[in-house]
């Protein structure tokens, strides 16, 4: 393993990746040639569907277990992507696999829907085998890599990575639920596992509620304090690290499934489906897991009600349950199928006629192909879940009905309910109602059908997994194409931001409203976003501020703001609010320090031609925009260095081409809060480009808006590309606060 500066370890790897995804499963399943050759098989899912352009373009690699145990696999290339095997022994498949992930981890995520187990071996192997697949990515990754870790098997990767390798990028994805405290608490090993997961710069979750869940775990369990999607960890040396906590909600590859769907032989298959179920009116569909967590216990029982009481007919309504094998080592499972099947074999038997049988249970898995078929020829789409992370099962449904035919209904606790609005949304659990639901559900209209359906596909195409897996990555490096204009996703944000009570619209200066320019003194803000900074300005309603690193004085000056504005200067330190500034009186060791300060920058700035310094009334900042990125990057280290041998308690903020020094510590993270209190905001959208700006977006609430302009990482959940672009969201921002003050009372 490395750490930046040592040796890698040419004995394991013979090369090193920009790019690495570690997950349980390889994208590839092992097949034994008759000859005991060995032949890898892509096993394509959503995931790799999402991220094999990516990593073939960021010359990527795959970090996973083959599938076999006791068996060693050397690394090699399959399709263009680079396969790392990880071994696994029978013994740890039985203990971290299917007892630690599966037997403890899985129930407990899953709101205990059955008992988890806590055996102290298994947790050890958990770590064991976590321990492994860390070092293998630490041994693979380049220098400042990208490692994406996938879901609950290997929550302690991303700790074990961070202290071995602190210069990794570090991603993990919960592809299941993350459970409330009172139930998560009830794992012995809580700490550990959280611990592990605030290794990673970003995590994501399925839903809103997941994050909260997790986040509100850290608070318990460590104390740290969290503001929105940003939990602050310690990094060492006093220092703070900030870690994203917020929902990624994943999806399908909908072009693909919906070409599947439209080919002429998969259509004729569906037609023979229908034929070999006795052509009746509605065939309703279930497609899961044998698992305990799909409900399928309970829609048996709903419609076996509704054939009891006449209000469903057999000659008319088939349910085809499609249970895939799951899990047949693991007694729970075992025992979940017999229970299936005992109550399918009892419907039949007392529903099914000759010519008409109540339900087809098959415990196969299928190919995509002949899921597609399913999929077309149900007129009802049935995911009962009692607890799901997602279930992809009702968006690969709805892509594929590109008939705008076909009846979604869908369980509220599921990840997808939250997407998917326009299903016929049940609580599983509550029998009558789901029964209700499903005879709704056979004797919808289709005008009805057909707009449920549009509304449904339009979402499910709008937010495919290639979506899903670039919105991760660009939160976790803030690479990606920046669209011009206002995205639909923040025009959204925007139309429900612009009915609040009270709006604070919060905006940085210098590449936000302004275009970046060589001398500061020339900074000013384009045209467009000044008319609409006056709109906005000229209600009672809304209050405008524009919050910058520079000096007050030199804010007021290039900004000419519209009366009312108020103004927030060096990151804080200095406030314009209503009717005058706030002082700044500094102490006689602040100006001690001070002027000391302005004699080290000097000193170093003096031999760079192009270098400058802006003085500020409790700091001072040196300007590097005009050399190179290389003399630039030296200059500052100089800088830095010197200061901090000599001087203490000096606070250091590194921006765009800038670096910054304050003998009174304050950031535009503390400045919007003191703002927005000063305002009574009940909302607040904050605007920005720089690093510095990042200390505002954490002090962001939930109900909030923050936008960053331009490229490289950031907390922020928005996105514009360029200060026009800024302009053009300002505009929509007032229309649509004027739009929403029609009708109401002025706020006073």
């Amino acid at each position: 393993m490395q750490a930046p500066g040592s040796e890698r370890d040419e004995l394991y790897v013979d090369h090193v990746y920009d790019m690495i995804v570690v997950s349980n499963r390889l994208p590839v399943d092992y097949q034994e040639g008759p000859g005991g050759e060995t032949h890898w098989k892509s096993s394509p899912g959503g995931l790799v569907t999402a991220l094999e352009p990516v990593m073939r373009a960021a010359d990527g690699a795959w970090i996973g277990w083959t599938g076999v145990a006791d068996r060693d696999f050397d690394p090699f290339e399959h399709d263009g992507i680079s396969i790392i095997p990880v071994p696994l022994s029978a013994d740890e498949l039985e203990e971290y696999y299917e007892g630690f992930s599966n037997d403890t981890l899985w129930p407990l995520y899953h709101d205990v829907i059955a008992p988890p187990s806590f055996h102290r071996e298994w947790w050890e192997a958990y770590v064991r085998v976590n321990r492994r697949f860390a070092e293998a990515a630490a041994r693979a990754a380049s220098d400042g890599a990208v490692v994406w870790v996938q879901d609950y098997q290997l929550q302690l990767v991303p700790r074990m990575l961070r202290e071995t390798r602190p210069d990794l990028v570090i991603g993990f994805f919960n592809h299941i639920p993350f459970p409330a405290y009172g139930i998560y608490s009830q794992l012995p090993w809580r700490r550990q596992v959280v611990d592990g997961l605030l290794g990673a710069d970003v995590i994501g979750f399925q839903r809103a509620a997941d994050a909260g869940n997790f986040s509100r775990a850290v608070r318990r369990l460590f104390g740290y304090k969290t503001h929105g999607t940003i939990i602050d960890t310690p990094a060492g040396n006093g220092e703070t690290r900030r870690v994203v906590a917020r929902h990624f909600p994943i999806s399908i590859d909908a072009a693909g499934f919906e070409a599947i769907a439209r080919r002429p032989d998969v259509q004729a298959r569906a037609r023979e489906i229908r034929e070999s179920l006795g052509n009746p009116e509605t065939i309703m569909l279930g497609v899961d897991r044998l698992d305990y967590t799909k409900g399928i216990r309970h829609r048996l029982k709903a419609f076996n009600e509704l054939l009891r009481d006449g209000r469903l007919k057999v000659e008319d309504v088939t349910l085809v349950q499609v249970a895939s094998p799951s899990r047949e080592r693991v007694e729970t499972y075992r025992q979940l199928r017999d229970e299936i099947e005992l109550a399918v074999g009892r419907l039949n038997g007392d529903f099914s006629t000759l010519g008409h049988q109540a339900v087809a249970y098959l415990h196969h898995g299928y190919p995509r192909e002949e899921m597609v078929a399913l999929y077309l020829a149900a007129d009802v789409m049935l995911v009962t879940a009692l607890r799901d992370g997602m279930n992809l099962v009702a968006k690969e449904y709805v892509a594929c009905r590109f008939d705008a035919d076909g009846v979604l209904l869908l369980s509220e606790f599921t990840g997808a309910s939250d997407e998917l609005r326009q299903a016929v949304l049940v609580n599983p659990h509550d029998i009558e109602g789901l029964k209700d639901a499903i005879v709704e559900s056979v004797q919808m209209p289709k005008r009805e059908r057909s707009r449920r359906m549009r509304a449904l596909r339009r979402r499910v195409r709008e937010n495919d997994v290639a979506k899903w897996s670039a919105t991760f990555l660009e939160t976790l490096t803030g690479a990606g194409i920046i669209a011009p204009g206002v995205s639909d996703p923040l025009q959204a944000a925007i139309s429900t931001l612009a009915s609040t009570e009270r709006l604070l619209v919060a905006l940085d200066f210098d590449g936000t409203l302004a275009p970046l320019v060589d001398r500061p003194e020339d900074a000013r803000a384009t045209d467009r976003s000044r008319a609409a900074i006056e709109r906005l300005a000229v209600a009672d309603d809304t209050r405008v501020a524009i919050v910058s690193g520079r000096a007050l004085a030199s804010l007021d000056e290039v900004a000419s703001p519209p009366d009312g504005t108020l103004l927030s200067g060096s990151h804080g330190v200095e406030l314009q609010l209503d009717p005058a500034g706030v002082t700044i009186d500094l102490r006689d060791s602040e100006m001690a320090k001070l002027e000391r300060l302005s004699s080290i920058v000097e000193e170093v700035a003096a031999g760079a031609d192009g270098a400058w310094i802006e003085r500020k009334p409790a700091g001072l900042a040196l300007h590097t925009r005009r050399l190179s990125t290389t003399a630039g990057t030296a200059l500052q280290h100089s800088a830095r260095d010197k200061v901090e041998a000599e001087l203490l308690g000096i606070t250091v903020r590194t921006g765009k081409a800038v670096l910054e020094f304050a003998v009174r510590s304050s950031d535009k993270g503390e400045s919007l809060a003191r703002l927005r209190q000063h305002v009574g905001a009940t909302a607040t959208i904050y605007i920005g480009d720089d690093v510095t700006d990042e200390d505002a977006f954490a002090a962001l609430d939930d109900d909030d808006v923050g936008v960053k302009v331009g490229q490289g990482k950031s907390i922020a959940t928005y996105r514009v590309r360029s200060p026009e672009d800024v302009a053009e969201l300002l505009e929509r921002l007032a229309d649509a606060r004027d739009a929403a003050r029609e009708g109401a009372s002025p706020w006073t």
